[in-house]
């Protein structure tokens, strides 16, 4: 729910603000958080061997952020979120690969979840878009499907840290950018708390995501996650009145019946 959130109001912002802003800008407010909380917690004493995932998870994150805001600033929500959320397949299937055995009902529930976003998007694929949201969208998918790979094998280790690493890995990438095109993509006063909004949303999600993959198999957990765009769908469709089809709304039930059978089974 909060990386659908923060994906809905970055997406709305980018409509307006260059997608890079809007990316950085909220990574600085999610790193002021994590600094705080891996203060607090004596995290920064902890073995650096979360670094490299962390580093990479970042890298991975800022790709995919970045074409995904890009996508959403010229397509529709309702298309571009549940696409995007197919970057499931790639912890779904390192998962499996590893040898990793979900129950019968997880399993079932894994098909409903992902036909449910097939489903909550089809509508839409019918040639009537352009193809550059798509593609950025596909950029976003594969990136942000390595991305939660990372952050899992990082988390591994110490998942706090992790994520804590891959804010400052971020905050350092976009000073440099910062600094070479000298804007805030005309970000003013008005943006802040929505700018806020998107990084205390984006950096709680993914420490709640990163503890859970520690508590549960990547296969389920990662399906779980990756349900987000779904709440972004559902927002775009009651606060911006996206229009969506009576087969979308039979996807985010499916979706959500999915989510309760991987639960079920866990």
């Amino acid at each position: 729910m909060m990386w659908g959130t923060a994906d809905f109001v970055g997406g709305v912002l980018s409509r307006r603000l260059a997608p890079l802003a809007v990316y950085g800008i909220s990574q600085m407010v999610g790193l002021l958080l994590l600094v705080g909380l891996a203060t607090a917690r004596g995290g920064w004493s902890a073995p650096p061997d979360y670094w490299p995932w962390a580093v990479a998870g970042s890298v991975a994150g800022l790709i995919g952020m970045v074409a995904f805001y890009a996508a959403l600033a010229i397509g529709p929500m309702g298309l571009i979120s549940p696409f995007v959320s197919l970057s499931v397949l790639v912890p779904l299937a390192v998962g499996l690969i590893r040898g990793e055995s979900p129950g019968s009902l997880a399993i079932l529930g894994i098909v409903l979840a992902i036909v449910g976003i097939l489903l909550a998007s089809g509508p839409e694929l019918s040639g009537a878009e352009s193809a550059r949201p798509l593609v950025l969208a596909g950029i976003a998918t594969v990136s942000f499907g390595g991305m939660f790979v990372f952050m899992a094998e990082g988390s591994a280790r110490n998942p706090l840290m992790t994520m804590t690493g891959m804010r400052v890995t971020t905050a350092v990438i976009f000073v440099v950018v910062l600094l070479k095109v000298r804007s805030f993509g005309g970000a003013g006063p008005r943006d802040l708390l929505p700018l806020a909004v998107i990084g205390v949303f984006d950096a709680s999600a993914n420490v709640a995501f990163g503890y859970s993959t520690t508590l549960g198999l990547l296969s389920t957990t990662s399906v779980l996650g990756d349900l987000y765009p779904v709440m972004t769908a559902v927002l775009a469709a009651i606060i911006l009145r996206e229009r969506l089809r009576p087969v979308q709304y039979a996807g985010v039930a499916a979706a959500l019946a999915g989510v309760l059978l991987i639960s079920a089974g866990a």
